[in-house]
C-alpha cells in the first residue's frame, strides 16, 4: 500500500491480473476473452489496463464509444478493439483507427457499409449485436433476412462476432428468462451461421454469465466489472481483488460542542461533543452529495467514521469521535477491506456509478 499525502486512487495491476486468470480459469482454453474498458476502464485508467490486459494475453477490448478507441490507438494498444455504441458521425474515424464496430440496427448497420464501400475497405471486420431481451441495442430476428441479402456479393464488411447481452445474468430468480435469451440468440446465430460460407465468433456472457452459465460461453465472454475486483455476489466477491483504492488525508480536525453543526445548511447538528475530520474531496471528485448525513462511511485506521453533514464540491467531513488519528493521517474512502460496493450500496446505488463516477482531476497512482 502506498503512502499518499493528497487524493488519490491507486490502481492495483497486480489485483487485475490476480482477477483475469481467476476468469480466464472458468472458461474453457480456447474461448476468447474481452475485456471492458469503457468509461476510463470503469473508472480507473484505461490507458494502463488496457496495456495490462494486452500483456496478460487478453484477445480483445472493448468501448462504448469511438474517443476511447482512438485514445487507447495513440498510446499504441493493438489488440481489436470493439466499439459497442457507435455513431454515424464516427464511422470515418473507426476505420482509420482500425476500430471494429457493433451494427445494431438496419440503419446503423446500412451507413456503415456504405462508408466502407466509400472508402474502400475489404473484409472490414464488424460485430452484429441482437437483442434478446435487454431492449437496449440490437438487432432482432425480423431483421435476419435483411442483414443477410444486404451482404450478398458484398465484400467491403465481414462479420467477425455475432452477440447479444444478457439482463439478468446475476440474478438467478430470473434463470428462466436468461435462458429464453441463450436460446433465442442460439435460434438467431445458428440460422445466421448457416447461410454464411465462413463463421464468425459468437459471444454473449458477461461477469455473471461466465460465472452462471458457462454453457453458454461460445467463442468468447466478455468481463467488465469482473476484472475490477467485483462479480455481482458476495461468493464471486471472496474470490476477486478489488482494482481501484480510493486514499485521501486528514485536512483538518475540529472539536464540537453540542448544538454545534458541520457543513453547508447546518445538515450536521451535534447533540453531543464530537471530533470531526475534513477531508480534501467531495463531489466534484465523485463522492456525491447522496453519501453524506451519516450514509456513507470513510475508514481511517481500519474503524469506520460516518460522513456528516452535506458533502461539499471539494471536501467531506466525517465524525471521528473515538478514532486515534491526526491531521495528514490516511483516510481509505473504499478499496480492498472497506470496498465500493460497500459504499455505494449504503446509498442504494450500484458500485458501477461510484466507481466510474471517479474524477479525472484524482491523482491515479499504480502498483505492478
Amino acid at each position: 500500500m502506498t503512502k499518499v499525502g493528497e487524493t488519490v486512487l491507486e490502481i492495483d495491476l497486480r489485483a487485475l491480473e490476480h482477477n483475469y486468470l481467476y476468469l480466464r480459469s472458468k472458461i474453457n482454453t480456447e474461448t476468447k476473452f474481452l475485456g471492458v474498458v469503457k468509461a476510463f476502464a470503469y473508472g480507473s485508467d484505461s490507458i494502463a489496463i488496457a496495456k495490462k490486459l494486452e500483456s496478460l494475453g487478453a484477445d480483445y477490448l472493448a468501448v462504448a464509444y469511438t474517443s476511447e478507441g482512438v485514445a487507447l490507438r495513440n498510446t499504441g494498444i493493438k489488440l481489436p478493439i470493439l466499439v459497442l455504441h457507435p455513431q454515424e458521425v464516427s464511422f470515418a474515424t473507426m476505420i482509420e483507427n482500425c476500430l471494429e464496430p457493433s451494427l445494431y440496427s438496419r440503419t446503423i448497420f446500412s451507413s456503415f457499409l456504405k462508408m466502407a464501400k466509400d472508402l474502400g475497405q475489404k473484409n472490414y471486420p464488424v460485430h452484429l449485436k441482437f437483442n434478446t431481451g435487454l431492449n437496449r441495442l440490437g438487432l432482432g430476428e425480423k431483421d435476419i433476412d435483411y442483414i443477410l441479402a444486404s451482404l450478398e456479393g458484398v465484400d467491403q464488411i465481414k462479420i467477425s462476432s455475432l452477440f447479444s447481452h444478457l439482463a439478468a445474468s446475476e440474478d438467478l430468480n430470473e434463470r428462466d428468462f436468461t435462458i429464453s435469451q441463450i436460446n433465442q440468440f442460439e435460434k438467431i446465430s445458428s440460422t445466421i451461421i448457416s447461410k454464411l460460407k465462413y463463421r464468425p465468433k459468437r459471444h454473449m456472457l458477461n461477469t455473471s454469465g461466465i460465472i452462471n452459465y458457462p454453457e453458454a460461453q461460445y467463442d468468447m465472454v466478455r468481463s467488465g466489472i469482473g476484472l475490477y475486483g467485483y462479480g455481482n455476489e458476495a461468493a464471486e466477491d471472496e474470490k476477486l481483488i478489488p482494482v481501484a483504492t480510493l486514499k485521501t488525508i486528514i485536512s483538518q480536525i475540529h472539536k464540537i460542542g453540542p448544538n454545534e453543526s458541520v457543513g453547508y445548511n447546518r445538515a450536521f447538528v451535534s447533540n453531543t461533543s464530537k471530533v470531526t475530520a475534513t477531508l480534501p474531496l467531495g463531489h466534484a471528485d465523485g463522492i456525491g452529495r447522496q453519501y453524506g448525513n451519516r450514509i456513507g462511511h470513510v475508514s481511517v485506521h481500519g474503524k469506520l467514521a460516518p460522513i456528516i453533514g452535506n458533502v461539499c464540491m471539494d471536501m467531506i467531513m466525517v465524525d471521528i469521535t473515538g478514532i486515534d488519528c491526526k491531521e495528514g493521517d490516511e483516510v481509505i474512502v473504499f478499496g480492498k477491506e472497506h470496498s465500493a460496493e460497500d459504499l455505494a450500496s449504503s446509498a442504494k446505488t450500484i458500485t458501477y456509478e461510484l466507481l466510474t463516477g471517479i474524477s479525472q482531476r484524482v491523482k491515479r497512482i499504480y502498483i505492478d
